[in-house]
């Protein structure tokens, strides 16, 4: 069983780290995760005692630490303005302390100086204080809030007044700062996922009633009024309106919708009425598996954030020892005590790593989103760190790479049959499957199919179909079914898919079957080749159609007359030459490949739902050119973690060592820690600013179409 835990708030980043640690130390759960940017824990349990060990777990949450309250989800409204006022408070604290430090520093008395200063002292750092003692008894030592507290505590016995209370304001201010910083990334992400329709319009026979999208059932009809969005996957049955798609496919351009037209939920309806019939369920929308997908893509963590974590988990302790070292090891060669307590005290809160924890996170969580708005869905921070190392990207040719509007270009007979009578079995062979050629085939013989006269069909995956057509024994499928079989044919010459009929074990003649090239391949090959990336294709069919294929499209590298175990073999070969490589798919057959690789990409728009669910990241168009801007998204992301790193490393380091031989203060000590925080993560958001490039060529893309096709 699993289950999401909202929280109000988690003050450290660090502690989402030790929290995750904690709940999983919990008997009874499988597995668990923080997520400090979304303030959510998700929990994997065992079903049997489910509800015993959530009740354990949020025990422990609570214990944990004192400041942090599970969100009653029932009640979010109430909860948020609860929060709201806290801010309110907090931001009074501040102006108060002020007010009172600069008031000490001009009276001249000193035991009300000294008064005053401890007033002011507690005003801003009382909630702090308490929050460090009550988590010590909760064997929670080494956190943001002992640190701070320890050393404007020593400042204080120090005599230095003044610095402990600047240092407490400055606190203060960055984690203020450093919570809006995350609430506003955190807002501007969610903004993103905030496409799903809560209501829709239900007619029930002559009435129509606003109901909830979860009430409504496959078949139902429903009407879309102007301005509304699409709330579930549906046909139309009346009207027409053309419909901004921007939402699911992350493109500028309209959609224009007229009876039998299939829309997506989430498209926005322009200035038609339109009535239609839902075709699937809230659940299985596309609205909902892209929500669903970007909201549960940060429970992947990447190689990097596994690091961070581990990382904070030894360095903060670690740093804590040097500080006792760098307090007690100068008094036995002479040192002045309060010098070096200082510089300890410093040390210690100079060393949070909260910088590294809160920004790397929230740096995959903006890619992610950037990547949904622009019509990719990345199914988690692992496979958009994958994707920035990809060195090499392999396409399926039909479906992919090509439109996969097949037609039927020639029918070949042979002399004891006619064309006709060719066109008419492999029809009535094919009237079972939903391939696209099968479809194609049955389009051309335009007559209706009775199927009773279909027996004893099997379908032999990569080859074709073993069928009894009006009681006589067929094959219908590829050269491969023939040679298998044993059957003589005359193999087409022609560039194309040729599909064979064989009766009684005798060839009767083939259809030819063509597909068109997508102009956008062009362009999304070329993107994805100038930035250093090997492109290669494979393809069921033919050497002459992958041949005529690949040569329009500028690739070198295809392999030809592939069977879905195939395919997977070819990709192990490339393995061994290539480090890190993705394969882009749309069909049933792909899904072996798609599972198997470094990163498995689906078209979303025209793939199966089986290509999708195996798939690491999802174009929810079927354009090609996407997956180059998705790769440039995952290295600007990792560009930007990179920069982080280095900053925040840099920063803390020199601040450390500049405590040590007593050249720091304090208040420096904070900028390196909150101050630095806020840095990086405004660094992160940059990736927000992504735009995406590609979308001015596909208004020429249609004007392209006939020109390569030819």
């Amino acid at each position: 069983m699993k289950k999401d835990i909202k929280l109000t708030r988690i003050h450290c980043a660090g502690c989402a780290v030790n929290l995750e640690d904690k709940v999983k130390e919990v008997d009874g759960v499988l597995n668990a995760s923080v997520d400090f940017v979304k303030r959510i824990v998700s929990i994997e349990v065992e079903n049997k005692n489910a509800d015993k060990i959530i009740e354990d777990v949020e025990n422990t949450i609570t214990k944990f630490d004192s400041s942090i309250k599970i969100v009653d989800t029932s009640n979010e409204e109430k909860e948020a303005k609860k929060e709201k006022i806290e801010k309110i408070f907090d931001i009074t604290k501040i102006f108060v302390a002020l007010a009172l430090g600069v008031a000490a520093y001009f009276i001249p008395l000193y035991w009300l100086k000294v008064t005053l200063f401890v007033v002011a002292y507690l005003a801003v750092g009382i909630q702090v204080l308490y929050t460090a003692i009550r988590n010590i008894f909760r064997g929670k030592v080494l956190d943001e809030n002992f640190l701070m507290s320890v050393a404007t505590i020593g400042a204080l016995v120090l005599g230095e007044f003044i610095e402990a209370i600047a240092v407490m304001l400055l606190y203060s201010v960055g984690e203020m700062f450093e919570d809006y910083a995350v609430s506003k990334s955190r807002r501007r992400i969610s903004s993103l996922m905030e496409i799903k329709s809560e209501s829709a319009n239900l007619i029930d026979g002559q009435e129509e009633r606003l109901v909830l999208v979860g009430e409504v059932k496959v078949g139902d009809k429903i009407r879309i009024k102007p301005g509304e969005k699409v709330p579930l996957d549906c046909v139309v049955l009346e009207g027409n309106s053309s419909l901004s798609t921007a939402v699911i496919t992350g493109e500028s351009k309209e959609f224009f919708a007229e009876k039998g037209s299939e829309l997506l939920s989430g498209y926005i309806n322009g200035e038609g009425v339109l009535v239609c019939k839902v075709t699937k369920s809230e659940k299985d929308s596309t609205i909902t598996k892209i929500v669903n997908m970007v909201e549960n893509a940060t429970k992947s963590k990447a190689q990097t954030e596994k690091f961070i974590s581990k990382f904070a988990k030894w360095y903060t302790p670690i740093v804590v020892c040097v500080a006792v070292l760098l307090a007690t090891l100068p008094l036995a060669f002479g040192g002045v005590f309060s010098v070096w307590i200082y510089r300890a005290l410093t040390f210690l809160v100079a060393s949070c790593p909260c910088a590294l924890v809160i920004s790397i996170p929230l740096c995959y969580f903006a890619g992610i989103g950037v990547s949904a708005r622009n019509g990719v869905l990345v199914k988690g921070s692992t496979y958009l760190e994958m994707l920035a190392k990809v060195d090499t990207v392999v396409f399926d040719k039909t479906g992919t790479l090509t439109h996969g509007n097949f037609t039927v270009s020639k029918i070949h007979a042979e002399p004891n049959t006619t064309e006709d009578e060719v066109l008419e079995l492999i029809a009535y062979a094919e009237s079972f499957s939903n391939h696209r050629i099968a479809k194609s085939i049955v389009k051309r013989y335009g007559k209706e199919i009775n199927t009773a006269w279909v027996q004893d069909y099997k379908e032999i995956a990569g080859r074709g179909i073993e069928v009894t057509l009006f009681m006589e024994p067929c094959l219908v499928g590829n050269a491969r079914l023939m040679k298998e079989h044993g059957i003589e044919f005359c193999e087409a010459d022609e560039a194309g898919t040729a599909v064979y009929l064989a009766k009684n074990g005798e060839c009767m003649g083939y259809c030819l079957i063509e597909d068109e090239i997508k102009a956008d391949s062009i362009d999304g090959i070329k993107a994805i080749e100038n930035m250093g990336i090997n492109v290669a294709m494979f393809t069921g069919d033919n050497d002459k159609v992958a041949s005529k294929v690949a040569k329009n499209l500028g690739i070198e590298k295809y392999y030809a007359s592939l069977l879905p175990e195939g395919k997977v073999e070819k990709l192990k070969e490339l393995k061994e030459t290539q480090s890190h490589l993705a394969f882009v798919g749309d069909g049933i057959n792909d899904a072996p490949v798609l599972a198997s690789v470094d990163v498995g990409i689906s078209m979303g728009g025209v793939g199966s739902d089986i290509a999708i669910e195996a798939s690491d990241v999802v174009i929810m168009t079927d354009q090609p050119s996407k997956i180059a801007e998705s790769i440039k998204i995952a290295k600007k992301t990792s560009r930007l973690i990179t920069e982080n790193i280095i900053f925040i490393m840099l920063i803390k380091v020199a601040v450390l060592v500049l405590t040590a031989i007593g050249i720091s203060e304090m208040w420096l000590a904070v900028f390196a820690d909150v101050g630095v925080s806020c840095l990086a993560i405004l660094n992160s958001m940059r990736i927000m600013l992504h735009k995406n490039k590609s979308d001015t060529k596909h208004l020429k893309i249609k004007q392209k179409d006939d020109n390569i096709n030819k």
